[in-house]
């Protein structure tokens, strides 16, 4: 197919329509393995030594040895974007356990699989959601604990979010918030989550098995410089219904206000001013040069 976008997997390119891993990989199999969502906005990708970073302390937690150095990964990234001429876009950069048996024991998988999938900038949320703000609610599904299949490992099993997920879609809402054990709250499926209580903004800690999001730090980073007073804490669920604001943070959905909790306003219902003030700065930064890495 003229024109079809190439798929990196384990040093070749292949069509994306060809792309294929092995029915025996454990990634597929187990959710054996870990994995990085990118962006690239106008020639620079987004902090990308960063989630390079986070990529290996996940790949360390699990004993997974990724057969390519960090430079080596890096420029398999740019390569791919490259190639698919991609100023603008979502990378997804995917390491599994490798082909093995149908057992689990990660012996079996002599060498791990590395994917880099390319693709046009995706938008989770349509515009005027971005605008006007998304709802949500409080899931039922309980994030991993810590002791756990914690998501401060950045797994291929996301079945946990997923479970929310699908809560969110039957109940008619744009996206769920999950909640630790002990019932504070957490992140939304795929998002880190911020409230703004009189002007301060409050985010929860890791330890309530919430992912160390480069967004979510990037974020804090930028509060503190446009001198907002910034905290980790837990966050009760009551806490976000009588909140100023709430946004989620994430690499696909970016800053994004949340508007309605379980059908409690939040605010005056619109996206507060401090999320509308980190939302165009943020959205500054991003496309500056100097916050990530140059596509060749």
């Amino acid at each position: 197919m003229k024109g079809e976008l190439l798929v990196y997997i384990d040093g070749n390119f292949h069509p994306k329509s060809e792309a294929k891993v092995s029915v025996y990989d454990h990634g597929l199999l187990y959710g054996d393995g870990i994995f990085e969502g990118i962006r690239a906005y106008e020639g620079t990708v987004f902090k990308l030594d960063e989630h390079l970073d986070r990529l290996y302390r996940s790949a360390h937690a699990i004993m997974l040895q990724i057969p390519l150095t960090k430079d080596e990964m890096k420029k398999a990234v740019l390569d791919t974007l490259k190639k698919n001429n991609l100023k603008n876009g979502y990378i997804r950069l995917v390491v599994t356990r490798g082909v093995g048996d149908l057992g689990l024991d990660p012996r079996k998988c002599p060498k791990p699989t590395v994917i880099v999938i390319t693709e046009p900038l995706i938008q989770l949320h349509s515009k005027d959601r971005k605008k006007n703000g998304i709802t949500a609610m409080i899931s039922w599904v309980k994030r991993d604990p810590v002791d756990a299949t914690t998501h401060e490992i950045k797994s291929l099993n996301y079945l946990n979010s997923i479970l929310a997920k699908i809560e969110a879609n039957i109940t008619g809402v744009d996206e769920a918030i999950c909640l630790d054990k002990r019932g504070f709250v957490c992140e939304g499926v795929a998002e880190n989550i911020f409230k703004v209580e009189n002007g301060r903004i409050v985010t929860p800690p890791i330890s309530t098995g919430a992912l160390p999001g480069i967004t979510r730090g990037f974020t804090m980073k930028l509060a503190k410089k446009l001198g907002y007073s910034m905290v980790e804490r837990n966050i009760t669920p009551n806490e976000l219904f009588i909140a100023d604001e709430v946004f989620f943070t994430g690499t696909a959905a970016e800053i994004i206000p949340v508007r309605e909790i379980n059908n409690r306003v939040i605010g005056n219902g619109k996206p507060g001013p401090v999320t509308q003030r980190l939302t165009k700065e943020f959205n500054k930064l991003t496309r500056d040069p100097k916050e990530g890495t140059l596509i060749p």
